[in-house]
């Protein structure tokens, strides 16, 4: 890729919200898991209250900072020869040649962009998406625009340079 390649990453926003949905499900893990063992090991002395809320704070704290450092990870680069995704679970290049059409979809509770390919497979990519609360991207819809100014150049006449 090109130093001018245009990257979509998820916003910060939206990092931080996934990061806060893993750590609030890592601390509802905590706590369930120490008042189950409080139940099993029931004794005299009962665990200090400070622990509850390290059970709740360290997932939680731990999750958010996942969750942003994930969510920069996390993206789409666009070059002159291809569509790269990234993920923590890998990655994927599409070819522009064989790239048919690309759209904005609903697809669950958030808005997408998916390539349609020549072979009839279809790629969701991993940004830009926009939805509700922490997933919402006031810039969605120009992102949308770049991305298909950008498959249009190439797929009718290609860029300039």
């Amino acid at each position: 890729m090109d130093a001018a390649s245009p990257t979509f990453r998820p916003t910060f926003q939206q990092a931080f919200g996934h990061g806060l949905y893993l750590g609030a499900l890592s601390a509802v893990a905590s706590v369930t898991t120490g008042v189950i063992a409080t139940m099993v090991w029931a004794g005299p002395v009962s665990p200090p209250a400070w622990s509850w809320a390290v059970l709740v704070l360290v997932p939680l704290m731990l999750g958010i900072a996942l969750g942003i450092m994930g969510g920069r990870r996390t993206g789409v680069e666009v070059g002159n020869r291809e569509i790269r995704t990234s993920s923590l679970l890998g990655e994927g290049e599409v070819p522009w040649n064989q790239v048919v059409d690309l759209r904005a979809e609903r697809r669950g509770r958030r808005n997408v962009v998916s390539v349609y390919l020549d072979s009839g497979a279809s790629v969701q990519l991993t940004a830009p998406y926009s939805g509700g609360l922490f997933a919402a991207d006031p810039q969605f819809e120009l992102k949308v625009f770049a991305l298909s100014h950008l498959w249009r150049s190439h797929r009718f006449g290609g860029l300039p340079g």
